[in-house]
């Protein structure tokens, strides 16, 4: 089995994955080279002949930007996607709330066994109300806009104009929201509520 990469080996790649992920072509030897402070392409070709035995690079003789990346962990990177997080919402009394972009979540969607959309969308937990669902206070759901929520759903809803996050239950044809934890009360709308979106997933806070 060959040895893992080294330090510079290492460089090499970051370098590598960086260009890919901005969209640029691969380096040349002599970029390589420029990139880690070495004078002679000959000693970049030593690393990426190196990176080649070991698998982590593809390679094509005789062309000046065949180097493309072949390591199994930059495969299962593909399968990562970035959701955009829309602050947090409550779990607990509904309150007023107004969602604004804050930044994405990455999720690998083969582990969390979601295929995000367009729709899909992330949302910071603030509160104790959904215990009962192991959804505790700085975790993170998402949220699927425009998916028909069924009984026992747990969803992201308007409840006369304030947002909260609760199952979703009908009881004689009338829907209303339950906490999962006893000591919050049934939410039974006034005049209106708006599910804004659907639970797929759950992120656990790092503790």
């Amino acid at each position: 089995m060959e040895p893992t990469p080294t330090d510079r080996q290492l460089r090499v790649l970051h370098f590598l994955e960086a260009r890919q992920a901005r969209g640029e072509p691969p380096p040349t030897y002599r970029e390589i080279g420029e990139h880690l402070g070495l004078a002679h392409v000959s000693a970049v070709a030593k690393h990426i002949d190196a990176l080649r035995r070991k698998g982590l690079l593809a390679t094509t003789d005789g062309k000046s930007r065949s180097i493309s990346l072949s390591s199994p962990v930059q495969a299962l990177r593909r399968r990562i996607v970035h959701i955009p997080l829309y602050g947090s919402i409550p779990a607990g009394p509904p309150a007023e709330r107004e969602q604004e972009a804050e930044g994405c979540v990455s999720v690998d969607v083969e582990s969390v066994g979601i295929r995000p959309t367009s729709r899909t969308f992330a949302l910071r937990i603030s509160g104790d109300s959904m215990v009962g669902k192991h959804i505790l206070n700085g975790d993170v759901v998402v949220i699927e806009h425009g998916k028909e929520p069924k009984p026992g759903d747990v969803v992201a809803a308007l409840v006369d104009g304030q947002s909260t996050l609760k199952t979703f239950l009908v009881q004689r044809g009338r829907p209303f929201l339950r906490a999962e934890n006893p000591k919050y009360p049934d939410l039974i709308p006034a005049a209106e509520l708006v599910i804004q979106g659907v639970m797929v997933a759950l992120i656990r806070r790092k503790v």
